[in-house]
């Protein structure tokens, strides 16, 4: 009896490193993405107008020689932390299987958008049309990953409802910028809510570390 509490008590703090270890990671997602933007930011030379210029604008060498090094970096920093926060998402496996196999198609979608994440930093705006391909293509991962996670987590116990409901319309918006992109601005809000959702999901599984 003591042998089996000891396993249990083992098997919990384990699930506690593994979840802090998600947590982690989610918010290295946001900050590396900000604090790189940001300076980025701070160094783009002309006149920065969300209107006018695209996201990607950013990480390109002509229009800001000093900045773009930072924003390509950052991209390719998110991209990687990515990684660990999607594989985190295990701990919402349930035992219904088809609520276990839509969560592992989420995860794989959002490993492979990180991997896309870190092709638009290797691939700046200055490489065309590998950077246009390797945007569009994240956007569209993104996209799925938003509608069928927040779909999948939807009726978890443990799951915070608005979040969903957060989700869902992130997607709406993100729908427009794949298949209309009208303006830069859709570009920026799209990234800037869905970081939003990412940090959404890690409080989420903060608050269910017990």
């Amino acid at each position: 009896m003591p042998l089996k509490k000891e396993n249990k008590n083992w098997l919990k703090r384990a699930m506690k490193l593994k979840m802090s270890l998600s947590c982690i990671s989610g918010i290295l997602v946001i900050l590396f993405y900000c604090i790189f933007t940001f300076i980025a930011i701070t160094l783009f030379p002309l006149p920065l107008n969300p209107i006018d210029n695209w996201l990607s604008d950013l990480g390109n060498s002509g229009y800001s020689p000093n900045g773009a090094i930072f924003f390509n970096i950052g991209c390719i920093l998110t991209g990687s932390a990515l990684f660990p926060f999607y594989i985190g998402l295990h701990k919402w496996y349930r035992e219904e299987k088809w609520q276990k196999f839509l969560l592992i198609i989420t995860q794989i979608i959002g490993c492979s958008s990180g991997f896309t994440e870190i092709m638009i930093g290797i691939f700046s705006e200055n490489f065309q049309p590998e950077h246009s391909n390797w945007s569009y293509t994240f956007f569209t991962l993104n996209l799925i990953v938003l509608v069928l996670g927040s779909i999948v987590l939807f009726n978890h116990p443990d799951f915070i409802k608005p979040i969903g409901y957060y989700g869902i319309g992130v997607a709406v918006i993100n729908l427009l910028f794949v298949f209309f992109i009208v303006t830069p601005i859709l570009e920026w809000f799209t990234v800037l809510t869905a970081l939003g959702y990412v940090g959404l999901v890690v409080y989420n599984m903060y608050k269910i570390i017990d």
